[in-house]
């Protein structure tokens, strides 16, 4: 069946919805049907509708050759769904115990997916704004603000949520709960409950399975930009206190979020982080752009409690080998004005975390973070750094990083390795460390205890050098990279990344190409990949084979 739906309408038409002559007038109506197998709600292209909220029924359920479709009709605009605060339903973890975390408590969404399967979301604009509507009556950070979501997709009663595809949306204004990160609450957010019945949890595990964010632009979200996978389930994941931080394969099988892939989206100004993939089997992450994150994680706006005033760019939580590629993040904020992390890259709580290819300018708080100690067997490689500022590498109390063939632009009170997080281990093989500043500073190699093995890695311009015996030091004025620090310091104002991994086609990076004869050439060293993790491409999509030199490019 299609459904239509018009705000030209009145509200309380008795339209039967089933033609573009007679479409409903009000969202609610779509709420009481159940949907099936190739049904398909229709908002008209120029409606908006204000005060509203679109809560699909509960089991509806596509199918793998007929999913459900929500979509426009019509010429013009894309239909606008304004909730406004409307479209409050009591979320609950069906458990306390969800990492010390808020588990139960009203919430505004303006598109909820609940318990459903294969269905198909695209070309909508959603927003929930408290400017507009704040039921609640509370101030924006008040610690029980009401948390909003633009759209909130739950796993409860039906066991595995499979085939949940979101494209082509525009979700801005979503002004949730500041505080408040693992209930519904941001631009899009994925979250798995136990079933309501505690005899079920074991035989009806809520989870999802074949998940794709693919093409959404999200604007002033909070508190997160785009989030999928806090899940109930951590209890039996997590055991207790993470054990040695490595993840079964069999248990994020089971408990876990599979085939996850978010691409090609555009995150600006969330609240709180950009994009995070939470309890996910080896997720893909790729080619997303984030900009100015963590807009309200600082001394005035994050003001009620300390718990949790941390926020970062694009990073997995207890995830199993999740991949970050092509990705690029801009001026992460607030990293001196509050927010404990700031980096554009967080490989946090987790096992097997791979990022490669990423490009990051400007964050606040570093580039990236292994943080503490149950994050192992990551990787760092083929990255591009530019004036990211405290910290190029961030190892607080973390075993085992392996940090190589990237190049990081140190800029004006930029460093090498942050100073206020400190303890851990890492092997850093490989890599370009440019002083961009007018004078040589020292690179404060080791802090407060931190064990870091460098190998073969250039520094240009530097007052002093690490232990490193095979380390390259290059005073300023000799060429090592074409132009380094040429690359963009803002996002493209499409919102895609710029492309780099066609080796024949021209880039925007090209000023991070080795010069000919240079100082990088022909000083490489054999890398094995301490987690197993094969690469063939550097950053600009050259056979990494095929060149011999130190940094995230190989070939001049």
């Amino acid at each position: 069946m299609l459904y239509y739906v018009s705000s030209d309408v009145a509200p309380d038409t008795t339209n039967d919805g089933l033609s573009e002559d007679a479409p409903f007038g009000s969202l609610e109506r779509i709420g009481d049907i159940e949907l099936g197998p190739g049904d398909q709600v229709l908002l008209k292209r120029g409606s908006i509708f204000n005060d509203q909220a679109l809560h699909i029924k509960e089991g509806s359920s596509g199918s793998e050759d007929a999913p459900i479709r929500i979509a426009a009709y019509g010429e013009g605009a894309a239909p606008v769904i304004n909730a406004n605060g409307q479209g409050q339903w009591l979320e609950d973890y069906n458990t306390t115990e969800i990492g010390g975390h808020r588990y139960r408590a009203v919430v505004s969404t303006a598109l909820l997916l609940k318990d459903v399967r294969y269905v198909e979301v695209e070309g909508l604009e959603i927003t929930n704004s408290r400017e507009l509507g704040n039921p609640d009556g509370l101030a924006y950070n008040d610690r029980d603000a009401m948390n909003r979501t633009g759209v909130a997709v739950i796993a409860e009663n039906a066991g595995t949520s499979r085939h949940i595809v979101l494209t082509g949306l525009n979700i801005h204004d979503v002004t949730g709960n500041v505080y408040d990160k693992h209930l519904a609450n941001g631009g899009v957010y994925f979250i798995a409950h136990y079933p309501k019945d505690p005899s079920r949890r074991e035989e009806s595990i809520a989870r999802f399975d074949d998940v794709r964010i693919v093409g959404n632009r999200l604007d002033t979200v909070g508190r997160w930009g785009i989030a999928v996978g806090y899940t109930a389930y951590l209890n039996e994941l997590d055991a207790g206190d993470y054990g040695d931080g490595t993840i079964d394969d069999a248990a994020i099988a089971r408990y876990g979020h599979t085939n996850v892939l978010v691409e090609n989206n555009y995150v600006k100004d969330a609240g709180g982080d950009a994009i995070t993939v939470m309890y996910c089997d080896r997720p893909l992450v790729q080619r997303n752009v984030a900009q100015g994150a963590a807009r309200q994680v600082n001394d005035v706006d994050y003001a009620a409690t300390d718990f949790g005033k941390v926020a970062a760019g694009i990073w997995p939580w207890r995830c199993k080998n999740a991949l970050f590629q092509y990705n690029e993040v801009f001026r992460m904020r607030n990293g001196a004005h509050g927010n404990d992390d700031g980096q554009a890259w967080d490989a946090d709580y987790g096992d097997g975390t791979l990022y490669q290819y990423n490009y990051s300018h400007g964050n606040t708080g570093g580039t990236v973070m292994f943080c503490l100690g149950k994050s192992v067997n990551n990787t760092f490689r083929y990255n591009i750094a530019q004036g990211d500022l405290k910290g190029a590498i961030d190892i607080p109390g973390n075993p085992d990083a392996h940090v190589y063939q990237n190049t990081f632009v140190i800029p004006e009170g930029g460093t090498v390795i942050r100073d206020n997080h400190v303890g851990g281990h890492a092997v850093v093989e490989n890599n370009i460390f440019y002083n961009a500043q007018d004078h040589a500073v020292e690179g404060n190699w080791t802090q407060g205890g931190s064990l870091v093995t460098y190998s073969n890695n250039l520094y240009y311009h530097f007052a002093d050098m690490p232990d490193d015996p095979d380390g390259i030091a290059v005073p300023q004025g000799v060429a090592v990279l074409r132009d380094p620090g040429s690359a963009p310091t803002s996002p493209d104002p499409s919102g895609l990344v710029r492309p780099h991994d066609d080796s024949e086609a021209p880039t925007v990076f090209e000023g991070y190409r080795p010069v000919a004869q240079g100082p990088a050439m022909g000083v490489a060293k054999r890398v094995v990949d301490r987690n197993g993790f094969a690469s063939d491409k550097d950053f600009l999509g050259n056979e990494a084979a095929g060149g011999d030199a130190v940094g995230a490019v190989v070939v001049p």
